[in-house]
């Protein structure tokens, strides 16, 4: 799906925004560093980091060291690497709304390009709240570190590109006025919108398993397919995300960008060339295509859930409203299912599932592909024969792989047939570890490589989808939270909700 081959980045600096913040130094910092260990960024690579939160540049050397010896995937940490690292290492202290920081931000970084030798490329990278990226923007701009460079810009010029993490607006219209500032200020091409799921090695061998085997693409559409399901299941609760999910909900969170990222893939028309908006403007239409839910669909076939307390892991844990930073009296969903479809001619009438919650029996990450079953009349007959359908399974996390269900004869002189899986798990397969998603992402922003990021009318779509949701569900009110139990499938049995005539509505109250 993919270039074929990683472009060796051109030397630039990296101005990360909320340097001393969590993504930092949980992803950004170890996956520098992992790239630096591979010899994938050149040496005059420089980071500047820039945050409210006062530290010197030995101080944040310090910090990115203590992030990567506690959080890279690599250990222990190569001093030779590091040192190299850190030498190209800054920070500057400022607010992200006061012009006067961001003038001192513009001439640190005229003195770095004298420094390092830069020629003026840029990469701004946004790890911020939402709320302040706005302000963040004009503030670039105004003091002359922002401008726009359109696709034919010359090659010998120097880059520009702005990292934008989700969430990505709260709705559509918030979206489209953050995408609206934006545009006043930046080309698309320069505007790299984060989804890191994109970035895994598992989600990126979706396409080549559909597109570089044929054997899928003749069953690959309704005539073959029963249905399409979509899952991003977590044992986990709140940790120390309380407040924000709080304000958010597990589909705004999960859904609107992760799941329905995972569906364009699975479901898209082969490309016309690996660049990066021939792949895009198929997932667009895949999007465009997903069938809006509204009025009595909702209740039909949406269903939302919050966890009360239970049992994970052997472990007992509270109810939702009891989890730190969550209002007590909170109705905000942790779990949502949703039943759908895609009405092209590949997919139609072929049910699409999507489900994503917290506090779940497991965690993972899968897209699952049930097959029609076979006519009954050769086997159907046949005393203690259930043929279950052919069933592929794509486990994105943990245990990346995939599987396939089938039928088999069991060895003996009698008929007898049995169920058995074909497993394909990577680490097995591969000898080589998976790189982590910010490593590839990062390499990819660095080399303008924007396959792997989502484009303006994909983040519109999706809030289309998902915001029809939210504002039925404002107008019918919560249902009567909690309405399920920490360690179980959510708030309707999964036999009635993989089934189309399935009124959820109706089968949550049973």
């Amino acid at each position: 799906m993919f270039e074929s081959e990683l472009r060796r980045p051109e030397c630039c600096i990296i101005v990360i925004l909320g340097a001393s913040g969590d993504l930092t130094q949980r992803k950004l910092a170890p996956a520098l560093y992992n790239l630096a260990r591979e010899e994938l960024l050149p040496e005059c690579t420089t980071v500047l980091g820039y945050g409210r939160t006062a530290m010197t540049d030995d101080a944040f050397r310090e910090h990115l060291r203590a992030s990567i010896s506690r959080f890279s995937r690599t250990q222990p940490v190569d001093k030779g690497v590091w040192e190299s690292l850190a030498s190209n290492a800054f920070y500057q202290q400022g607010a992200y709304d006061e012009r006067e920081s961001f003038i001192k931000l513009h001439s640190r970084l005229e003195q770095l390009d004298e420094r390092v030798h830069t020629r003026g490329n840029r990469i701004f990278y946004l790890a911020v709240p939402p709320e302040v990226v706005a302000a963040i923007l004009d503030n670039l701009s105004a003091t002359g570190s922002l401008s726009r460079l359109g696709p034919a810009a010359d090659k010998g010029s120097p880059f520009l590109r702005v990292v934008l993490e989700k969430p990505f607006g709260h709705d559509l219209q918030s979206a489209r006025a953050l995408n609206n500032g934006i545009d006043r200020l930046l080309d698309e091409t320069q505007i790299f919108r984060m989804d890191h799921y994109l970035g895994k090695e598992t989600v990126q061998n979706i396409s080549v398993l559909r597109f570089a085997n044929s054997i899928f693409e003749h069953v690959w559409r309704t005539d073959s397919v029963r249905y399409i399901r979509v899952t991003v299941a977590e044992t986990l609760g709140m940790e120390d995300r309380g407040g924000y999910f709080d304000s958010t909900g597990i589909l705004r969170d999960i859904l609107q960008n992760h799941v329905l990222q995972l569906l364009t893939l699975v479901t898209m028309e082969p490309p016309s060339s690996l660049a990066a908006d021939a792949i895009r403007d198929e997932k667009v239409k895949v999007l465009r295509c997903l069938r809006r839910l509204s009025g009595h669909e909702i209740r039909r076939s949406v269903v939302r859930g919050q966890y009360g307390r239970g049992v994970v892991n052997k472990m007992e844990v509270p109810a939702y409203r009891r989890e730190k930073g969550v209002d007590p009296h909170s109705n905000t969903e942790t779990f949502v299912g949703l039943r759908t479809y895609i009405d092209n001619w590949r997919w139609a009438g072929v049910p699409i599932y999507l489900c994503a919650g917290k506090r779940l029996a497991v965690s993972l990450t899968e897209v699952s592909i049930e097959f029609k079953a076979v006519p009954a009349i050769l086997f159907g007959a046949m005393k203690g024969v259930e043929l279950e359908p052919n069933r592929l399974r794509l486990r994105i996390q943990p245990d990346e792989g995939v599987s396939l269900r089938f039928a088999s004869k069991v060895p003996g002189l009698g008929m007898e047939l049995k169920t058995v899986v074909m497993d394909f798990p990577y680490a097995s397969a591969f000898r080589a570890a998976s790189p982590e998603a910010y490593e590839r992402l990062l390499l990819d922003v660095m080399a303008g490589n924007s396959a792997l990021f989502t484009r303006r009318d994909e983040i519109e779509l999706a809030w289309e989808f998902a915001t029809g949701i939210l504002e039925a569900w404002e107008k019918e009110g919560p249902p009567r939270f909690p309405n399920y139990a920490a360690g179980t499938w959510g708030p309707i049995p999964s036999d009635k909700f993989f089934s189309p005539d399935t009124v959820y509505a109706e089968a949550l109250n049973e």
